[in-house]
């Protein structure tokens, strides 16, 4: 037996390939499928089946796919109930494959259809558990995001019910030596505290994730809904894309329609500038919106743009282009792009210049917008006057930003603001809207 985990740093992804005796069985997916096939075969093996722990909310999955490519049976929860070709699994249902099986842990908590994969060796000892997004590695996932989404939706009081039984009943009672897989790492949306960690024990987690300490059902409930973050708008997209079944990888993004570089786009389009800020201030279309190509580019894409919106994606190469077509896919937003297009013409509006020294001489004079989370502004605060819009409320909510003193738009390290006083200055016609950029990080030590 032989367990690889592959880890998508971008969306903090951790998909899974389980192979024994010339056979694959991938857990959680992501939807490029070529590094799996490139498991398989070299490996010589063939994948021959899919789980899917749930419908994933912030990435969409490969798994119709392997199905339709490869003959794959697809193992869901028929609570998920998919629309694609599946087999149920459910709660005492196993399947063997080589010489390893797989044991179905209904484990509601994150969403109501959710899984566990209990693995089993040759010897039937519990090996190893691939917890999606029920179990992280020192946090459990949030219970919040199937109010509005699915085929099943749960209020979040009733799943942080669910997940504190889960906790009691499915994870507690398993061997010390159990190895945890998680869907998800640090810096993922469907929990608040997650580790560094790619890997743990259920020893381990039994004694340093709060989630195994001994606490009634009220406490835990309480704990579970404090401070979970923003939920992005495409968050129902995808659990609906994923109950579906997406769209072939390869082929969707060949659809993308790649304008000749230097066109003119249409008027009054809504247009993802992922320049640098530097360069986006040098000039740009107006109105656009700059989502730098980086870490967290995704994410912050399906956070600000809505499933309902079309965008042109503007990048300054082709090699470029290309890597933030295949970002977009990550999330199904490949679908949403109108034009993909290299420095179109009419980059005519600049961006105004942030003198420091000024805003030291008088910080008064400047209306200062605070763009990160609610948690952040309130923990580590760094402008005690600042108006506070997270960055994903932003384009609803800019009309509420005074513009009789120049706009001074900050986040946390400069990328969010980039994109955040770019959305500013589109919706404030008239205002002098200015970035704090990486500045900002010499005013932190001062926090009050």
């Amino acid at each position: 037996m032989n367990i690889q985990q592959f880890y998508d740093e971008g969306l903090a992804h951790a998909s899974y390939a389980i192979l024994s005796e010339g056979k694959v069985a991938l857990v959680d997916p992501g939807r490029n499928p070529q590094q799996y096939y490139d498991f398989a075969e070299a490996n010589d093996a063939r994948i021959v089946a899919v789980i899917e722990t749930h419908p994933h909310a912030d990435f969409v999955s490969s798994h119709l796919e392997f199905h339709k490519n490869e003959g794959a049976t697809i193992y869901v929860s028929k609570l998920v109930g998919a629309e694609y070709p599946h087999a149920g699994f459910d709660e005492g249902d196993s399947f063997q494959m080589g010489k390893v099986t797989f044991h179905a842990l209904h484990t509601p908590g994150h969403s109501p259809d959710s899984i566990s994969i209990l693995l089993k060796d040759e010897n039937g000892k519990d090996h190893a558990l691939f917890s999606g997004d029920t179990l992280f590695i020192g946090d459990v996932g949030r219970p919040d995001l199937r109010e509005k989404a699915g085929n099943m939706t749960a209020q979040r009081e009733e799943l942080a019910r669910m997940m504190y039984h889960t906790v009691q009943n499915k994870l507690k009672p398993l061997g010390e030596d159990v190895l945890v897989y998680p869907a998800h790492g640090a810096g993922s949306l469907c929990g608040k505290n997650l580790s560094d960690a790619r890997q743990s024990t259920i020893g381990e987690q039994r004694a340093t994730n709060w989630a195994f300490s001994d606490l009634d059902e009220k406490t835990f409930m309480d704990s579970l809904l404090q401070g979970q973050p923003y939920i992005p708008k495409y968050f129902g997209y995808d659990v609906d894309m994923n109950k579906k079944g997406a769209p072939a990888y390869q082929r969707s993004i060949s659809q993308v329609s790649i304008w000749p570089e230097g066109a003119t786009l249409p008027a009054d389009a809504l247009v993802i500038d992922t320049r640098k800020q530097a360069q986006f201030a040098a000039g740009h279309i107006p109105g656009a919106i700059n989502i730098m190509n980086g870490g967290k580019f995704e994410t912050w894409l399906g956070s600000i743009v809505g499933p309902e919106e079309r965008f042109f994606l503007v990048a300054d190469s082709t090699a470029e282009l290309e890597i933030l077509i295949n970002k977009a896919a990550k999330i199904g937003y490949e679908q949403l792009i109108h034009g993909a297009v290299v420095n179109p013409a009419g980059m005519t509006e600049t961006g105004a210049f942030f003198d420091v020294e000024a805003f030291k001489a008088n910080p008064d004079g400047y209306t200062i917008v605070d763009i990160r989370s609610r948690d952040e502004h309130a923990n580590t605060p760094i402008f005690e006057e600042a108006l506070n819009i997270p960055l994903q409320e932003l384009r609803e909510r800019a009309s509420e930003i005074p513009t009789e003193k120049p706009v001074l738009v900050h986040c946390a390290g400069g990328y969010r603001s980039a994109a955040g006083s770019s959305i500013v200055d589109g919706a404030l016609k008239g205002a002098q809207v200015l970035d704090f950029s990486e500045a900002i990080k010499d005013f932190q030590t001062v926090a009050h």
